[in-house]
């Protein structure tokens, strides 16, 4: 097992080099000056010069890209906002909090939702409730989270005023976003459950079960349901990791200060060191939770423990 744990951290390596390089050949591609955006329109040209100079955004590509490497790895610091000169990382330890809650209600939303309707819609295949729930997953999957958040936002805040528009200080502030960024999650996560469910429950050793005259919910959850988890389980981990990077228009509609709102701004001000760490930031995020779900597997199935000895 710690094998495997050392085995797949250092896989992390190539995958954060490659997030990089293109994070920031995107960033220094794209058009916009950043010494005028922080100086203003008004400055004069000399001034700019020097501050592009002293930022080192006069550099070849591969200068600057070794350098943000080499002050990545060597002196843990992946640069400084070019608006607030305070350091990317703690611009994002600040927002980070808010991104973390919103993505952990979104995912217990989802699976609150999404595994006891598959389960329901499994053992209760092709009747109403099945049918009304595969409806409704597909809606679901379908729906554009930004648009979602912003019928939300009209019907429960404006028209009926239950709760807050926006903001994230109380528990009333989070069940909006909290519902905006699951419900899709929990669409996937019931489609899945359903056909791990179907799967499962057409084996043998199901029937023997029911045969020796074990009670049906003994049956579902003791033997059916465990064997069922592995993929939901790898769903549900990729969905929480996506929700952690998909949190931007959520966090942007509800006016949630969270890293996705700080990307959105600091790409509307230049701001590419803030924009590069963030990205970055939710890649390493994405990949820890995947690291966590792959160790998670050997507590629900033995097979796989033994795999990793």
């Amino acid at each position: 097992m710690h094998k495997y744990i050392i085995r797949r951290l250092l896989l992390l390596i190539p995958v954060m080099l490659g997030v990089t390089f293109i994070i920031f050949t995107m960033m220094y591609f794209t058009p916009g000056d950043p010494a005028r955006i922080m100086l203003g329109e008004s400055a004069p040209e000399s001034e700019v010069i020097k501050l592009r100079e002293d930022l080192g955004l006069n550099d070849p590509y591969l200068v600057q890209f070794g350098r943000y490497i080499k002050n990545a790895v060597v002196h843990q610091d992946i640069g400084r906002s070019y608006t607030t000169r305070r350091p990317v990382v703690d611009e994002i330890m600040a927002r980070f909090p808010a991104t973390l809650k919103l993505a952990a209600m979104g995912a217990f939303v989802a699976v609150a939702l999404g595994i006891p309707t598959g389960i329901i819609s499994a053992t209760k295949q092709y009747s109403l409730f099945d049918n009304i729930a595969m409806v409704l997953a597909l809606i679901g999957v379908s729906m554009p989270n930004f648009w979602q958040g912003l019928m939300m936002m009209l019907v429960f805040s404006v028209y009926l005023g239950w709760f807050p528009a926006s903001g994230f200080t109380s528990p009333k502030h989070w069940v909006l976003p909290a519902l905006t960024i699951g419900t899709s999650s929990a669409a996937i996560i019931t489609r899945m459950t359903r056909s791990s469910m179907l799967e499962v429950i057409r084996q043998d050793y199901i029937r023997t079960a029911r045969a020796k005259g074990q009670v049906e919910s003994v049956v579902i959850n003791q033997h059916a349901l465990k064997n069922a988890l592995i993929p939901v389980i790898t769903v549900i981990g990729l969905q929480f990791g996506f929700l952690l990077g998909g949190a931007v228009l959520t966090e942007t509609i509800f006016a949630i200060p969270g890293v996705g709102r700080l990307m959105i701004e600091s790409i509307f001000r230049r701001d590419f060191p803030i924009v590069q760490g963030a990205v970055l930031f939710i890649a390493v995020s994405f990949s820890i939770v995947n690291l966590f779900v792959d160790i998670l597997y050997a507590f629900v199935d033995p097979r796989i423990k033994s795999q990793y000895k």
